[in-house]
């Protein structure tokens, strides 16, 4: 009986030294191989499109766009790969988001050697994988908004409006955000103006504060 074909990974994390780890993890697995590697989101897009992933495992504090943005694209543009986010933060905020956004699980840096192989076997399996953190954090979440009777919080802003963010507090002008995304600088600057607006803030100070404190960017 001829050997199942490897599951085909794409790996994206802007530390060189967590990609090299992360690798020797995944390729020492015969069932898993990595074909592709990024540094960035958007980078970490053009690798899924010219590699046809079968899952992407996302760092979330990337430059450009987050693993968060990255996966909320591809679930969009390629819902047949599975995608799993990969982080140094234990925080439950980013857990929920990252399912939202379309990945299947969440594996921290800090245990990775332990929980990531079998995080990727069960994301290919088609199940979610959860850390235990998560798993208290998710039924915590479950009995609170029940006993509240609330629903869960709508996203204050859209996709454009965050990349934009995101670039912004990464200090770059309205014109290389307006390169980056191939739309006019006047397009960049209503979705500014339209931020302030939603955000209640005045200048570039307080959407960059408000980017790190969501997590867009690494402070």
């Amino acid at each position: 009986m001829p050997e199942p074909t490897p599951t085909r990974i794409l790996l994206a994390d802007d530390h060189a030294l967590v990609r090299r780890g992360v690798r020797l993890i995944l390729d020492s697995e015969p069932d898993l191989t990595v074909v592709a590697e990024a540094d960035n989101g958007a980078e970490a897009l053009a690798q899924a499109r010219a590699h046809h992933p079968d899952l992407a495992i996302l760092d979330i504090a990337m430059p450009r766009l987050t693993g968060l943005q990255a996966a909320r694209e591809l679930s969009r543009t390629r819902p047949e790969t599975r995608i799993l986010i990969l982080t140094m933060y234990d925080n439950e905020q980013y857990f929920f988001v990252a399912l939202a956004a379309g990945a299947s699980g969440y594996v921290l840096k800090s245990v990775a050697d332990r929980d990531l192989v079998e995080a990727c076997r069960a994301t290919m399996r088609g199940e979610p994988f959860l850390y235990p953190g998560a798993v208290n954090a998710l039924i915590r979440d479950y009995l609170e908004h029940a006993r509240d009777g609330r629903p869960l919080p709508a996203r204050t802003i859209t996709d454009r409006e965050e990349e934009i963010l995101k670039l912004v507090a990464e200090g770059h002008t309205t014109q290389e955000i307006a390169d980056l995304l191939v739309i006019s600088p006047k397009t960049v600057e209503r979705h500014r103006a339209n931020l302030l607006q939603k955000l209640g803030m005045k200048d570039r100070l307080e959407l960059t504060r408000y980017a790190i404190r969501v997590g867009l960017i690494e402070p």
